[in-house]
């Protein structure tokens, strides 16, 4: 008798059970960050947007935009002037108005979503928005009065500038910021790792 020839099947690859797991851990971790993430953006832009958080927060932060750069500007120039939203020069007439999107709150935004979003220490997490909000906000003043300075000298590079080179630069900082936050906190690869309870 000829044996027949049987078909061996084997198993799929896959990877060892102990392999899998914290790769399925982990990438539930991200989707609930990515979902966490978009929903605190959704509801900080929808509430900076009511009438109450424009009158309280929105306004009065921009003002105290203008009128920190003011200040910073009159250090070496003292032809510049602070009123409401707008920065102008007494000397030219040149002014700019620090409009929504130009005030850092909507950087702010996204880097409070990520920081709230990231699972991570509340102190840990207070320390980073503290930070933050200060570097974001300290390269905001630098670009307002970059912008100023740069439309008395060239309104096409002013527009430039302001509509592509700043945009992004904000939005890369906030990036940056985020990132170099999350690899301080206790347990990323070369942070020391929190101290036993």
């Amino acid at each position: 008798m000829v044996p027949r020839h049987r078909r061996i099947t084997r198993p799929p690859l896959a990877l060892p059970r102990a392999i899998r797991r914290p790769f399925a851990v982990e990438s539930r971790a991200v989707i609930r960050f990515f979902i966490l993430f978009l929903v605190l953006q959704a509801a900080l832009f929808g509430a900076e947007l009511t009438p109450w958080a424009q009158q309280y927060f929105v306004v009065p932060w921009t003002n105290t935009l203008a009128t920190i750069s003011a200040w910073l500007v009159t250090l070496f120039d003292a032809d510049v002037v602070a009123t409401g939203k707008l920065l102008r020069s007494t000397a030219s007439g040149f002014a700019v108005s620090i409009e929504a999107g130009c005030n850092g709150v909507e950087a702010t935004i996204v880097l409070v979503a990520a920081i709230f979003a990231f699972p991570a220490p509340w102190t840990s997490r207070l320390i980073g928005l503290t930070a933050g909000i200060a570097a974001v906000q300290g390269l905001n003043v630098i670009r307002v009065i970059s912008l100023f300075y740069l439309g008395q000298w060239n309104f096409d590079v002013f527009e430039w500038a302001h509509l592509y080179v700043w945009q992004a630069l904000i939005m890369l900082d906030v990036l940056v910021v985020w990132l170099i936050w999350v690899r301080t906190l206790p347990g990323a690869d070369g942070a020391p790792d929190a101290a036993p309870a």
